[in-house]
């Protein structure tokens, strides 16, 4: 009885540890030796990569010559480049002075803050040396100003009290350089920020794909670990990471997020992750960089890696076919970004939908 006992016991504990370890969040994969990595590497292949940079398709024929394949990303445009302030979204004051005003005097004339309401609120000197505009520098010469504040962001339009705050604000720079501004009519520009605003409302899209683990959870580790290989970095808030723009100084083009209480954690590793987030911010991204399908390809090369599953907000599975019919709408968005001139990406269009 005394051995039967040792068995049955030996068998619990047995039991208990393979449950444990069965139940244990996936755990990254320590980085292998020098020595090993350099026994790893493949002799480049130039078809293999040719093909691996083809954009994905929502097919189960992946391959280049698929007809359900989406485009092969273009080349990349560089970033728009346009004043701070525009009219086509801006209220713009002049501001005319008598003499030539120095950057130093222009800077200590600036408002503390720069926002009227929740409107950010500009200023620009033209430059007596290039007679372009420009934010006022310390050694530069300028011979008139404009005040600008924005028409609409995503937290509404232009009201006439913000009205009346960029007025004030505009007037005490104005006198602080020995200026005289020129404002417009307060109401129309309170209509024409309720049309914009309401253009935007209509055309804002924000995206987002949950993938959730199928049997398995996940640890923060493993789940940076996966994302990393496909190009995501680390982000500065924790449980957040992004896919980088292709040229610097672009908004990213995909965000990740888990919870931000497990990245935080004394013992992250040990914390157990089911679902992970997705998203795609449309109109601050540049079309030519195809962020959807950029989101659906990472989407399902990590649900794949990861033994996971794509779906929505209502715990719903999302199929390719679901995936080629966003893409289809947001093409004809990005036609109505365009012929506004608040291009998804571009300098106005990412001051507008912010």
């Amino acid at each position: 009885m005394a051995v039967a006992g040792g068995l049955v016991l030996a068998g619990v504990v047995a039991h208990s540890a393979w449950s444990s370890r069965r139940n244990r969040p996936k755990q990254a994969t320590p980085p292998a030796a020098p020595e090993q990595e350099a026994a790893k590497t493949p002799v480049p292949d130039p078809l293999r990569e040719s093909r691996e940079r083809q954009e994905p398709s929502f097919d189960t024929d992946t391959g280049p010559d698929s007809d359900s394949s989406l485009a092969v990303l273009t080349s990349m445009t560089t970033p728009e480049r346009k004043p701070g302030l525009d009219a086509l979204i801006d209220v713009i004051a002049p501001v005319l002075v008598d003499s030539v005003v120095s950057g130093e005097a222009a800077l200590a004339a600036m408002p503390s803050t720069r926002r009227a309401g929740s409107k950010p609120f500009g200023v620009e000197g033209l430059s007596v040396s290039t007679g372009e505009w420009e934010l006022p520098a310390a050694g530069h010469r300028y011979g008139a100003f404009q005040c600008g504040v924005q028409l609409a962001n995503r937290t509404g339009a232009l009201n006439q009290i913000e009205y009346s705050e960029f007025v004030m604000k505009a007037q005490a720079f104005a006198d602080a350089v020995g200026g005289e501004p020129e404002f417009p009519e307060m109401l129309d520009e309170v209509a024409r920020a309720r049309e914009l605003d309401n253009f935007a409302s209509g055309h804002d899209a924000q995206l987002s794909f949950t993938l959730r683990a199928l049997h398995t959870a996940w640890s923060p580790g493993y789940v940076q670990q996966s994302a990393a290989r496909i190009g995501f970095v680390v982000g500065s808030i924790p449980g957040r990471m992004v896919l980088p723009a292709s040229q610097s100084g672009n908004a990213p083009i995909l965000g990740l997020a888990f919870d931000t209480q497990a990245a935080m954690a004394e013992d992250p590793e040990q914390t157990a992750l089911r679902e992970i987030t997705l998203s795609l911010d449309v109109p601050q991204v540049l079309r030519s960089e195809q962020p959807f399908a950029r989101m659906c390809e990472a989407a399902m090369a990590l649900a794949a890696s990861m033994d996971g599953v794509i779906i929505d907000d209502n715990g719903n599975l999302i199929r390719p076919e679901a995936m080629e019919v966003i893409h289809a709408d947001l093409e004809q968005l990005y036609d109505t970004l365009d012929g506004r001139e608040l291009s998804a990406g571009s300098a106005l269009g990412r001051r507008l939908f912010s």
